[in-house]
């Protein structure tokens, strides 16, 4: 099974096209390392998953990402979030892991 990454830690590198790509790999690739270990040792149903992860399915997590979105658009963003684009898009999908 792959290393964890500390997908907070990539977030605070994406600057651009190829590293928001980069980002969505590491993304998915965390998922995929969760359902596995899940597979080995199941998690209680009432929190998150081994890496963390709060919604398990896609439209779980799309309504998550959504939510988190339209919630921290009423608060200040930060320089780097109103600066850059590629950074808020790659928030929003990492908020599809651990908002509700």
């Amino acid at each position: 099974m792959p290393t964890p990454v500390d997908l907070d830690e990539l977030l605070e590198h994406v600057r651009d096209e190829e590293s928001f790509i980069r980002f969505i790999k590491m993304l998915g690739a965390d998922f995929a390392n969760e359902r596995l270990l899940e597979k080995m040792s199941p998690s209680s149903p009432y929190g998150p998953g081994a890496l963390g992860w709060e919604n398990a399915s896609i439209d779980a997590f799309l309504d998550a990402a959504g939510s988190w979105a339209d919630s921290s658009a009423r608060y200040p963003l930060t320089d780097v979030t109103v600066s850059n684009v590629w950074h808020r898009c790659a928030a929003i999908l990492l908020a599809g892991k651990f908002y509700e």
